[in-house]
């Protein structure tokens, strides 16, 4: 019987996410984890196609696992996540050394690898195996999917159409959590304001928050990622009155142009997501708000980006995640467009959108300099303990401080990514 499993895993959260529910189910089953790929009986490669880079990792770790099972015939190997389309033959003949290929979420291919009378743990999104918490911080995906097609997204056709978890399955998975020692959930989905919309009772997720904000030892509570349209008044109005959930927004926008948001099909114009910015700090004028762009989308003219940046200035977000435009095999854009903006617009684009961001980001940050925030100390690195404000901005102590404790610190420099502080609670140092 398969006894050790390698697991490795490039992408976002959600990938992230999955990956530890999978070692969950190999956990239950009696497989041990190995962090030696050449000790494993099977390994499993997590694999992202939101952008090359990340595909090119994946291709570069199969390639080393298929030299790898030429010494080791025996290895099981599984590929799963967003490269895994409803069509394999292509990565069956790229890449003939892999023995299950499996959509996110899709786990029982690699599960039938295993040899031998295993546990059945059947049952979508295998609702009674909780991954086993590695800190004080946790993800759980609580809608999977997406219906939005934007043309640039390939996510929609790997991850399927937004499907939500039911409400009571995903309580019980965050008071397993908070009971394990965790603090601190972040509650995840493609759009994750459209929870619930698929299910019969259609609650929301403010609805989630409000249930999720009952349970003991749960200190906080984030998600990611919004979408302007589905992002209701009634769900801020949940976030700005539950002390629990954390004011802190991952909005993406994309572009600034009219033009260019409709050619994305994003669905919404400029003025409709500067209005829902506003409605957001109506009710929460501190809130932290981060945003994705894309430049050098196809057709995109210095003026379209001129658009960009003059929303950027607008806004002024925490933190601006900026990405060249690059085509994804399958997408809409990848099929009708035509990638026209030459490689070095797009870099001097990148380059003047990282430019504001820094700025904006560094002036936001020195306004909470002298200012005592309640830290979550999610780790340590080196010797020095960090975690989060309210309004997700990352913070580095000076001083020692408990990980899991919440923690008032007074912030004594900003730069343009963090802040940085020192307790004022002797009562709380380790």
């Amino acid at each position: 019987m398969t006894s050790r499993y390698y697991l490795w895993t490039v992408g976002c959260q959600m990938n992230k996410a999955d990956s530890e529910k999978l070692a969950a189910g190999f956990d239950r089953m009696g497989l041990k984890a190995t962090d030696r790929i050449e000790r494993a009986d099977i390994v499993v490669v997590n694999t992202c196609s939101v952008r090359q880079h990340a595909e090119d990792r994946a291709y570069s770790k199969l390639g080393r696992i298929s030299e790898l099972k030429k010494t080791k015939p025996q290895l099981k190997v599984a590929v799963m996540g967003c490269m895994v389309g409803l069509k394999t033959d292509e990565l069956r003949k790229r890449f003939p050394q892999v023995d299950a290929f499996a959509r996110p979420q899709q786990f029982e291919p690699i599960m039938e690898l295993i040899e031998g009378p295993h546990e059945d743990l059947g049952g979508e999104f295998w609702p009674s195996t909780y991954a086993i918490p590695e800190g004080p911080t946790a993800f759980v995906p609580v809608v999977h999917g997406c219906n939005k097609f934007c043309t640039y997204c390939i996510v929609p056709y790997r991850r399927g159409r937004e499907k939500s978890r039911p409400m009571d399955e995903i309580v019980r998975e965050v008071a397993y959590l908070a009971a394990n020692g965790v603090r601190e959930v972040t509650l995840l989905g493609q759009t994750v304001e459209a929870y619930g919309h698929d299910l019969a009772e259609q609650p929301d997720l403010g609805d989630l928050m409000r249930e999720l904000s009952a349970i003991e030892r749960l200190e906080r509570i984030r998600f990611l990622t919004s979408y302007p349209k589905d992002m209701t008044h009634r769900i801020l109005e949940a976030i700005a009155g539950l002390p629990k959930v954390m004011e802190c927004f991952s909005l993406p926008v994309q572009a600034g142009s009219d033009r260019v948001l409709e050619s994305m099909r994003r669905g919404y114009t400029r003025a409709e997501y500067l209005a829902k910015i506003a409605e957001v700090r109506a009710l929460m004028p501190a809130a932290g708000i981060t945003t994705d762009v894309i430049v050098g989308y196809p057709g995109e003219t210095e003026a379209d980006f001129e658009e960009s940046l003059s929303l950027l200035e607008e806004v002024r977000f925490d933190k601006v995640h900026v990405a060249a435009y690059s085509p994804r095999p399958g997408t809409i854009a990848y099929r009708k467009m035509e990638d026209d903006v030459p490689a070095a617009t797009k870099a001097e684009w990148l380059h003047r959108v990282e430019e504001v961001e820094h700025r904006i980001s560094e002036e936001i940050n020195a306004t909470y300099v002298g200012a005592v925030q309640s830290i979550l100390v999610e780790g340590i690195r080196g010797e020095q303990p960090f975690g989060r404000t309210q309004t997700g901005k990352l913070v580095h102590l000076d001083a020692p401080a408990r990980v899991g404790s919440l923690v008032d610190v007074r912030i004594e420099h900003a730069g343009p990514f963090s802040l940085r502080g020192t307790p004022v609670d002797a009562l709380v140092l380790a």
